[in-house]
């Protein structure tokens, strides 16, 4: 995020953050059916008057140097949600300036102070030419955020402002909306324990089958082929059952490849609780797995491992209701505290296209390790989920995590479209595409992570 602003925005004092009682309730929204899988409000952005080119938090004072344009919504009162982010209708236009939201949490009562969101100008999204880019539904969005269970929201979004030698001022993209949302009730199991990943003793990894739809009957079939249907969770396997059982996969062609890591307990679209009939319903796949990008899903770190799958539920329905993708952009996510999740449908030892990396989605896989790690650590759990990942996933297609694999660029702003690029077997997203993410601290761990996926595949 641009520094250039620090000093128009202000952190909100607590006499500016006393709202009254009663906040006005928008009239615009449009709202999904309220239901148990979840719901998206969608209020459109206006233009702010005269006070919100003033500091926050200094009533008087007015903000240096004027900003240009600024649109948002006024504090308010809407149904419950607990992820927020913000769309807008050219997916190819990028937003310029700074969003921040406030919101009222439903436990205290209370309302936070201003936070920053990401934005997040479509580095996370399909290739170019990609059929999901040219659906007519895809827009421009910012990185979601997890705020916890809410029922008030304050917004602004202020362009950022020119300069007398260089350029006039940003113009904000139109038909910008908050997008409010709600991630229902839990699923099927607690995925998250918040004990590295491990599962209860008792716990089975299956439910009963006379609840299932055929959406998720599809998306449970599209996993290991001897999985049990219905399954919450793929259990982990050793290194030698690992081998045995992606020989047995791959009928055999698979014997001559010794170099696979031990698959990590994996929780499953069932187990998080995806609604099914979100997402498209084709499954659409690559050649190979020839390298894994490394993100953070820069939506926040103010989560428990407990709620986890409410967190990905969120971030799934953005992908698609808000952002018009056609199913959660990332491959697999993994937890602060290091469970492993099944990302987008189609079967986890499969080479299932994802939307994650702009340019470089094809024979990639992305992995979101939810959180912000910019500035903040990543749990060693979290990290050393991913090197358990990788070793066993990259294994799958013969991949050493420590050398270098060539992919061919499908358009983005590093690298032009059809330029073969070398990178690391496990890069991280800033690698294919200029972005900060997966965060600096995130990315100074995957020196350590090939060297440590590596070891877990058995290679010397």
């Amino acid at each position: 995020m641009r520094g250039f602003l620090a000093s128009s925005i202000g952190v909100a004092t607590a006499a500016v953050l006393a709202l009254p009682l009663a906040l006005p309730t928008p009239a615009l929204a449009e709202t999904t059916p309220v239901n148990p899988a979840g719901s998206t409000q969608s209020l459109p952005l206006v233009p702010l008057g005269p006070s919100a080119d003033r500091t926050p938090g200094v009533p008087g004072m007015s903000a240096t140097p004027r900003l240009p344009e600024t649109q948002g919504l006024g504090a308010r009162e809407v149904k419950t949600f607990s992820l927020v982010g913000v769309v807008w209708d050219d997916a190819a236009t990028e937003l310029h300036g700074r969003v921040q939201v406030r919101t009222r949490s439903t436990r205290t009562a209370t309302w936070s102070d201003w936070q920053d969101v990401e934005t997040h100008n479509s580095e996370h999204a399909a290739d170019p030419d990609a059929a999901e880019r040219g659906s007519g539904r895809v827009r421009g969005a910012t990185a979601p955020l997890w705020v916890g269970e809410s029922d008030g929201v304050e917004v602004r979004v202020q362009a950022e402002p020119g300069t007398p030698t260089t350029r006039a001022p940003a113009r904000l993209p139109s038909g910008m909306r908050i997008e409010l949302v709600d991630p229902g009730a839990d699923g099927p199991t607690g995925a998250g324990d918040g004990k590295n990943g491990n599962p209860a003793d008792d716990e089975k990894g299956e439910i009963a089958l006379p609840g299932m739809t055929m959406e998720m009957a599809e998306a449970s079939a599209a996993n290991l082929p001897h999985a049990e249907l219905g399954a919450t969770e793929i259990s982990a396997l050793d290194k030698a059952d690992s081998t045995a059982d992606a020989v047995f996969a791959s009928d055999g062609a698979l014997a001559a490849a010794p170099f696979i890591g031990p698959r990590p307990r994996i929780v499953t679209r069932l187990g998080w609780g995806a609604d099914e009939s979100l997402r498209e319903k084709a499954f659409v796949y690559t050649s190979t797995v020839k390298a894994a990008f490394v993100h953070h899903s820069a939506s926040g770190n103010n989560y428990a491992c407990k709620d986890a799958p409410a967190v990905l539920r969120s971030l799934y329905r953005y992908h698609v209701v808000s952002s018009g993708w056609r199913d959660i952009g990332y491959n697999f996510a993994v937890d602060k505290c290091g469970t492993v999740y099944e990302g987008r449908a189609g079967g986890v030892s499969k080479a299932v296209l994802g939307a994650h990396t702009m340019g470089f989605n094809t024979d990639s896989m992305g992995i979101a390790v939810l959180g912000t790690y910019t500035s903040t650590a990543p749990p060693a759990a979290a990290v050393d989920a991913v090197a358990r990942l990788t070793a066993w996933k990259l294994g799958l297609f013969g991949r050493d995590p420590r050398a270098k694999a060539t992919l061919k660029s499908g358009g983005g702003n590093r690298y032009p479209k059809g330029q073969n690029v070398s990178m690391n077997v496990i890069s991280g997203h800033r690698d294919g595409f200029a972005t900060e993410c997966p965060g600096k601290q995130l990315y100074g761990k995957l020196g350590t992570t090939r060297t440590s996926s590596a070891k877990l595949q058995g290679r010397p």
